[in-house]
C-alpha cells in the first residue's frame, strides 16, 4: 500500500490526508471496548494505521490525528475551526466554567484575566518559593531512607502551589485536599473510559457520590481562603491577589464562582502534573544512570551545593533537557480533542460537522518517524547543537495555539528548580521492574513507586 493511500508520508509533504478506517466497531459501542481496556495502546495502534483514522466512541463520529502539521491544524483551530469538546461531567464538575472549560467570549474574557498572574515576569517572582520548598523536604530526607516517589513529590507541589497560589499553608489540610483531588482526577479517568461519559448528570453512580464529596472538600478549602482573604483586604504577592484584582476591560472583577474555578483550575495545573511529571523523571533517572551522572556533573559545576535561583536556570540546559524528555515519555496530559465546526477542514479535507478530532501526545511523542529510538530515554536529544530537531507540534505536553496551558513556564521553572535542588543532594533508587502507565486525568504511575534514597557523590 502506497504511502498516500495510508495517510502516510514525509514531514514535509502534507497532500490532502486519506482517511483510514480504523478497527472493527460493535453497535452503539463503537470501539468504546478496545479504548477503555487500554487508551494508551489503542492510540498506538490507530497511529500505526495511518496519519487520520476514522473511529467511533460510542455512538460519536471520530478522526485520530497522528500528523504534526495535522496535530498543530486542530490545536491552533481550536475556538475557529473547531469548538472546545464537552469534556464530561466530572470534568466540568471538578474545574467549573473555568479557563480550561469556557468558550467563545467567556473563555477571551477568562484568559485575559487569568494570564497576567503567569506571565514570565510573575513566575520569576515564584522561583524562591520553589527552591525554597524543595530544599525543605531535601532537609527532611536521610540516605538509606524508603519513600513513595508519587506521594513526596504530589506533596511537595501540593506545598508549593498553595503557597504561589494562596501565599499561605494549609494549615494541616493537605492530606485531606490531597485525598480529594486523587478522588476527582480517578474519577474523571474512569469517565472518559467507561459508559458514565455518555450518561447525564442526574443518573447516580458510586463513582459520582463519591467525587460529589470531592469537590465539596476541594470548594471549602479554596472558598476559605479566598473569604478570608477578601475579608483581610490584604494585597499579596500571589496568585489568588492577582486573581481577585484582575479586571475586564468593564471595569468587572471574577465573581466568587469565577476566582473558585480558575483558582482550582491553577492549583491542578500546579501540583498534579508538575508533581506527576516529577515522579517521571525520578522513575527514568533511576533507570538510566548514564543520564543521572551526567545531570549530578551539571548541577555540582554550576551549583556547587547551594539552592539554585531563577537566574540558575538558564545555566543547567540538560536539567531542561531531563524534563522535556520525561514530558515526551510521560506528558501528564495525554489527550487532546476538538470538534469540527461547519466548514471545517483538515489538511484541506472537509470534515463533517460535529466530527470529534482527536490526538494523543502519548502516540505522537512516542512516533518513531519524529523521535528515533522512541522508547528510549535520551534527554540530549533536546539539546540544540545536536541531532535535527522534531517537526513542530510533534511534541506538544502544554498543547498549543490560543489554548495552550497558560500554566507551562510556571511548570517547567517549577520542575527544573525542584529537580536540580533534590538531585544534587540525592539519588532516588527505584527497583528495577517496570512502572506501566495509568491514563486518569494526568498519567500516573500504574503501579506503587517505592524507593531508597542515596547520597549523591
Amino acid at each position: 500500500m502506497t504511502a498516500e493511500a495510508t495517510g502516510r508520508g514525509t514531514a514535509g509533504a502534507p497532500s490532502g490526508p486519506s482517511v483510514v478506517t480504523g478497527p472493527r466497531r460493535l453497535p452503539w459501542l463503537g470501539n468504546l471496548p478496545q479504548f477503555a481496556r487500554d487508551p494508551l495502546d489503542f492510540f498506538v495502534r490507530l497511529r500505526e494505521r495511518g496519519d487520520v483514522v476514522a473511529w467511533r466512541l460510542g455512538p460519536q463520529r471520530a478522526l485520530f490525528v497522528s500528523r504534526p502539521e495535522h496535530i498543530g491544524e486542530l490545536l491552533t483551530g481550536i475556538e475557529t475551526v473547531f469548538r472546545h469538546p464537552e469534556l464530561g461531567w466530572a470534568f466540568t464538575l471538578v474545574l467549573g466554567d473555568g479557563v480550561v472549560t469556557s468558550e467563545g467570549a467567556a473563555w477571551r474574557r477568562k484568559r485575559a484575566l487569568v494570564q497576567p498572574a503567569v506571565r514570565p515576569r510573575q513566575v520569576r517572582t515564584y522561583a524562591a518559593t520553589m527552591a525554597a520548598c524543595a530544599a525543605g523536604l531535601a532537609a527532611t530526607w536521610q540516605a538509606g531512607q524508603r519513600i513513595d516517589v508519587r506521594r513526596e513529590m504530589l506533596a511537595l507541589t501540593q506545598r508549593i502551589a498553595v503557597r504561589t497560589l494562596f501565599g499561605v499553608d494549609t494549615a494541616g489540610r493537605e492530606e485531606v485536599i490531597g485525598a480529594a483531588m486523587d478522588v476527582a482526577q480517578r474519577a474523571i479517568g474512569d469517565e472518559f473510559r467507561g459508559v458514565t461519559l455518555f450518561l447525564p448528570p442526574w443518573v447516580p453512580t458510586p463513582g459520582r457520590r463519591r467525587l460529589r464529596h470531592a469537590v465539596r472538600v476541594i470548594d471549602a478549602e479554596v472558598g476559605r481562603v479566598t473569604g478570608e482573604r477578601r475579608r483581610s483586604g490584604a494585597d499579596r504577592d500571589d496568585l489568588l491577589s492577582r486573581l481577585l484584582a484582575a479586571r475586564d476591560e468593564q471595569g468587572l472583577p471574577l465573581s466568587d464562582k469565577e476566582v473558585r474555578d480558575e483558582a482550582v483550575t491553577l492549583y491542578i495545573g500546579g501540583h498534579e502534573t508538575t508533581g506527576t511529571t516529577l515522579t517521571w523523571v525520578w522513575y527514568l533517572l533511576s533507570h538510566n544512570p548514564g543520564a543521572r551522572a551526567r545531570l549530578g556533573e551539571e548541577l555540582k559545576r554550576v551549583l556547587g551545593g547551594r539552592t539554585p535561583e531563577f537566574d540558575d536556570l538558564r545555566l543547567l540546559p540538560y536539567t531542561e533537557q531531563v524534563v522535556k524528555e520525561t514530558l515526551r515519555l510521560y506528558p501528564p496530559v495525554w489527550l487532546m480533542t476538538g470538534v469540527a465546526k461547519e466548514g471545517s477542514t483538515l489538511g484541506g479535507r472537509a470534515v463533517p460537522e460535529g466530527t470529534v478530532v482527536w490526538s494523543s501526545q502519548w502516540s505522537a511523542h512516542r512516533d518513531p518517524r519524529w523521535f528515533p529510538e522512541p522508547d528510549t530515554f535520551r534527554p540530549e536529544r533536546w539539546d540544540p547543537r545536536g541531532e535535527p530537531a522534531a517537526p513542530d507540534h510533534a511534541w506538544f505536553p502544554f498543547g498549543g495555539g490560543a489554548r495552550a496551558c497558560l500554566g507551562a513556564r510556571f511548570a517547567m521553572v517549577e520542575a527544573v528548580l525542584v529537580l536540580a535542588t533534590l538531585a544534587q543532594r540525592f539519588h532516588v533508587d527505584l527497583g528495577p521492574g517496570e512502572v506501566p502507565a495509568e491514563p486518569r486525568l494526568t498519567l500516573q504511575p500504574g503501579a506503587p513507586m517505592g524507593a531508597v534514597l542515596r547520597a549523591a557523590t
